[in-house]
């Protein structure tokens, strides 16, 4: 018997900062600010360094974009940084506190995803839990499909 349970969220904002300075000072100040606009961040993805420059993209709620613009107008222009922004997108979240000890959940997660070929924004993990970001059209295909995948043994 399965020990995952899947859970979802909606309303959610992707933004990816392009070509960002790879310094985790830089990076930190980054969630400074947004920490002291009051809003919350959830998934966070950095991708490896490209020489000076990296990739960072998170997730919010998409009521809070309006309060991170200014300030991210303001790093496109200082820094040079090209921002990608996604709003009205899905969080689907499976959990299983037996992940860690487990081969094959992560398997599972992406066999229903691709069963229903999904758009995935961005994925993040953790020991216990898997997150995929889908886009509004996906999400009701694929959360049913990852409910479905994640009941099953094999």
């Amino acid at each position: 018997m399965s020990t995952a349970t899947v859970t979802s969220s909606s309303e959610i904002t992707l933004v990816t900062l392009q070509k960002c300075p790879a310094d985790i000072s830089f990076l930190s100040g980054i969630f400074q600010k947004i920490s002291e606009l009051g809003v919350n961040i959830d998934m966070i993805s950095l991708a490896p360094a490209h020489g000076a420059f990296t990739s960072l993209s998170f997730t919010i709620a998409d009521d809070d974009l309006g309060r991170i613009l200014e300030y991210t107008s303001e790093l496109q222009e200082r820094h040079n940084i090209k921002m990608i922004v996604s709003s009205g997108n899905c969080k689907i979240s499976v959990y299983d506190p037996h992940m860690k000890n487990t081969s094959g959940v992560a398997a599972k997660v992406f066999a229903a995803a691709a069963d229903v070929s999904t758009d995935v924004r961005i994925i993040t993990t953790s020991e216990v839990e898997i997150s995929l970001l889908v886009t509004q059209a996906d999400f009701n295909e694929t959360l049913d499909a990852m409910e479905k995948k994640m009941n099953t043994e094999n």
